[in-house]
């Protein structure tokens, strides 16, 4: 490039279709119609727990307008796991699309496919079935007891999961102060805008056409093609807009089911599920039980600490391993503690199904921690930043697992930059001077990390294709899955920023499995790292081209010639330059080439991301009412490709992490039914309820990220849940809160509890 300062990287610019979606015009799957469409309709499970012994669908079958009745014993009897993410992923496999055995509330029973939405309705109304009820459970911990119903043959125990470095028992023998604490906090639903909806296509020449709005088109392909037993060419997967997903649309849910009907049926086939079937029947974050013991030196230094977590993967397997397993590795990578020991359990319970959800792991396992760190630091009589900035890691550290680098880790920098921002000194003092008889205020701080690939997991590559048109502009083709989280206009950045063009001149063909290079799919974290790393690969491949051929035009040797705002310039004329499009236009009228590369990828590293969060928080000791005041978030992102799409992304994981810490969370009643299944009742935070949010970003170059970025979806979320929490806590007079969200009810009794 001709001069140092960069264009468009670093600038604010909006979501490539954001046009379309603030005038309403951008399509979504619920929007789509397909000539011939049948409308489907699920039966669902009314007990937790379950034996079909009768199942008798003939006056649904017998009703006017109904084609299909799908259930276990006319659909593919193929196991499968959900959450397979690639070909030869193995993974535990005890999901069917329909089986004879139910085991959760919601669990898929029959599904019908009719000409119309009110007749696929009636016909479901009209399947009987009949249970043989078997035991139920619902904790993770009672799933464990040696008298607790088997959920799946083998036992409740998925796996154990262990990780460990130092000496623990050691380290705890050394310790001044140790610390032991039980934490508890419930299942998540995603809350995305955008219901779970697929549409089916089987046609006559036996190919299996699926559109859903999915984080992961090639996984869906390579599940498909298992279930029902076709090659891979006859498989396409097709990825509209997302409104919204946070790993709620990772995994196969609907796309099954719908397909089963349009192979019964030779139609195309639509399902839509309600909110309160979303909730119940899809997927959520795992619930999970953690205990935790910590042991200090006198001055504060962490020198053990043993997780013990157990996840509530409830009724399947799917996301148990992985998520698990994903957990064990990122709490090394925090502290500078020694000796460390993670114990992980997945457990199976009569609940609905756990999956991925934004954090992946990280929001539980730091959520325990950070909370307990602020307890400790209410016990020892220290400041949790000081606690923080003696233990966090530093700059070229090694994580303590394998002495792997960590990249450029920068919490320090976050802590300190969020401390001057807060203002955390003065309101840690004035906090309570704001205090009244019946309101009280408090302060409260956390930090977390997420890693940038899935390096550590297994393997992690993107391929894009990139090619010129003779006006100048491109097309990309990405495997890339937006979910509004700006992912497209990263990569049309940052090629606009290599190949001297705008950014919107670039438009994109997305994440459809016929005609776009392989993408392993949108989650870990991956899209600025791994799949920015591909755009800045794909565009150094297709300038290359460029000015070969313009050394053809312009007479020129290619070391002397650069690109800038549209054109190819010579450096030693500034007169000597041509119009990017007159090269392509020369390269198809002259060399009958097209300028056009494919690139590949392939992460060989996983460099952390860290963010520092800070909250004040008000609370009303009459209704128990909890309201967050003020926010801020300091977050390490190597380089800022688009400050405007990061600042959405923590602002929006802002949101997510207070309701998390004081409202939201699944509530089943005791035979396992979901009590608050509709948005009036599951009480996720509103507009009008979030605070005065400040947002600013650490800039210490993360190589080999494009232009030295790295993630901020993920990571943004794992440290406001704590922040809030703390701050709660600080408010309350310093008591412990182990078991999370801290409701309204919950804050009174605590404070009956005072007066008492």
């Amino acid at each position: 490039m001709r001069s140092s300062s960069l264009r468009y990287i670093g600038k604010g610019i909006p979501v490539h279709d954001a046009r379309l979606k603030v005038t309403g015009r951008k399509l979504y799957t619920a929007d789509l119609k397909v000539p011939r469409m049948l409308y489907a309709k699920m039966l669902f499970s009314t007990v937790a727990h379950g034996k079909i012994i009768k199942i008798d669908t003939s006056k649904a079958e017998a009703l006017p307008g109904v084609k299909a009745v799908a259930t276990y014993k006319n659909s593919s009897s193929s196991p499968y796991n959900s959450a397979q993410r690639f070909y030869d992923h193995k993974l535990l496999e005890n999901e069917y699309i329909f089986s004879d055995t139910v085991r959760f509330v919601g669990d898929r029973v029959a599904a019908v496919a009719a000409v119309d939405m009110r007749t696929a309705e009636k016909a479901i109304s009209l399947i009987e079935v009949e249970y043989e009820i078997l035991p139920a459970v619902f904790e993770p911990e009672e799933a464990l007891n040696e008298n607790a119903c088997e959920i799946h043959e083998g036992g409740n125990k998925v796996a154990e999961i262990k990780q460990a470095c130092g000496d623990l028992k050691r380290g705890f023998e050394e310790a001044d102060f140790i610390f032991e604490d039980r934490y508890s906090m419930p299942a998540i639903h995603h809350g995305a805008i955008e219901l779970h909806v697929a549409i089916a296509d089987y046609d006559t020449a036996g190919k299996l056409t699926i559109i859903s709005p999915n984080q992961n088109t090639f996984a869906f392909r390579t599940i498909l093609s298992k279930i029902f037993h076709l090659p891979f060419n006859k498989v396409r997967i097709i990825r509209p807009a997302i409104g919204g997903a946070f790993g709620g649309k990772l995994e196969t849910v609907i796309e099954p089911v719908v397909a089963q009907l349009s192979i019964m049926t030779g139609r195309p086939v639509k399902m839509e599920f309600t909110r309160s079937e979303t909730i119940t029947s899809t997927r959520t974050r795992h619930g999970a039980v953690i205990y935790l013991k910590t042991g200090l030196m006198k001055d504060g230094t962490i020198i053990a600490q043993d997780f013990k977590v157990l996840t509530n993967t409830g009724a399947y397997a799917t996301s148990a391993l992985n998520v698990v397993g994903a957990m064990s590795h990122k709490i090394f990578k925090i502290y500078k503690t020694p000796n460390l020991r993670y114990t992980g359990i997945p457990v199976y319970t009569n609940t609905p199904i756990a999956g991925a959800m934004r954090g992946y792991g990280s929001p539980q396992a730091f959520y325990a921690q950070q909370v307990q760190l602020h307890k400790i630091a209410q016990k020892l009589n220290m400041d949790m930043v000081d606690i923080q900035l003696k233990n966090l890691v530093e700059p070229d550290s090694l994580e303590l697992l394998h002495g792997n680098p960590i990249g450029n880790p920068r919490p320090i920098d976050c802590v300190n930059k969020g401390v001057e921002d807060f203002g955390w000194l003065q309101n840690r003092l004035t906090g309570k001077s704001h205090s009244s008889d019946r309101f009280r205020r408090g302060v409260g701080m956390a930090v977390g990390l997420h890693g940038s690939t899935l390096i550590g997991a297994h393997r992690d590559f993107t391929c894009l294709t990139l090619k010129m048109n003779e006006d100048g502009t491109a097309i990309l083709s990405s495997g890339t899955h937006d979910m509004g989280n700006g992912s497209i206009r990263v990569q049309t950045m940052i090629i606009g920023e290599i190949l001297g063009i705008d950014p919107d001149s670039i438009s994109c063909n997305e994440a459809d499995t016929d005609t776009v290079p392989y993408n392993l799919g949108d989650y870990g974290s991956r899209g600025t790292f791994v799949s920015g790393n591909a755009a800045y690969k794909v565009a150094e491949a297709v300038k290359e081209k460029v000015l070969k051929e313009a050394s053809i035009l312009l007479q020129e040797d290619v070391e002397k010639l650069g690109i800038e705002d549209g054109f190819v310039f010579s450096s030693g004329s500034k007169n000597k330059r041509v119009p990017i499009k007159d090269v392509v236009i020369h390269a198809h009228r002259e060399s009958q080439r097209e300028i056009i590369a494919s690139e590949t990828y392939s992460s060989k590293g996983n460099p952390i991301s860290y963010g520092a969060h800070f909250a004040e928080v008000e609370v009303d000791t009459i209704t128990g009412y909890t309201r967050v005041l003020n926010y801020t978030a300091v977050h390490d992102v190597g380089r800022a490709i688009n400050p405007l799409g990061l600042e959405g992304q923590v602002e929006g994981a802002i949101q997510m992490g207070i309701g998390y810490a004081l409202n939201e969370g699944l509530i089943l009643d005791e035979k396992g039914r979901i009590i608050n299944n509709s948005f009036k009742k599951y009480k996720m935070q509103r507009a009008p309820e979030m605070p005065e949010i400040k947002v600013s970003f650490i800039e210490e170059r993360e190589d080999p990220g494009p232009f030295g970025a790295k993630s901020i979806g993920e990571c943004s979320t794992v440290a406001s849940a704590p922040a809030v929490i703390n701050a709660l806590s600080n408010a309350l007079g310093g008591i412990d809160i182990t078991d999370f969200p801290v409701r309204p009810e919950q804050i009174l009794e605590i404070i009956s509890s005072e007066k008492g």
